[in-house]
């Protein structure tokens, strides 16, 4: 697929590390956080992931979940740091994770 993206597109990519002694049950409670993320208007597109099983030296798989947004521009994407949902998937599930990693991008002016 070669479809052109908007040249406003925002990418907002964020990686979930749990806390080595995470349960099952913890991790099924920061999987159930980032769904009602996708509640949030501003997102145009959603995906939640795993590490995949590739076994590349340079491929990073000790997160727990990928959480991947798209958004029309960065004042969308501005939109969703505002919204009450992501305020509140904050406050409520920030204890099951040890450590964020984000990737924010816009596409390449050239």
């Amino acid at each position: 697929m070669n479809t052109p993206f908007p040249k406003d597109l925002f990418v907002h990519h964020v990686l979930f590390y749990t806390k080595a002694a995470a349960t099952e049950a913890d991790k099924a409670k920061l999987l159930e956080g980032l769904h009602t993320l996708r509640g949030i208007p501003s997102i145009k597109l959603a995906h939640i992931g795993t590490p995949a099983a590739t076994t590349r030296d340079v491929i990073e798989r000790n997160y727990t979940y990928s959480w991947l947004c798209l958004f029309e521009s960065a004042a969308e994407e501005q939109s969703y740091q505002q919204h009450p949902i992501h305020d509140e998937f904050r406050a409520q599930y920030a204890s099951y994770w040890e450590k964020v990693v984000i990737y924010d991008s816009i596409g390449a002016t050239s």
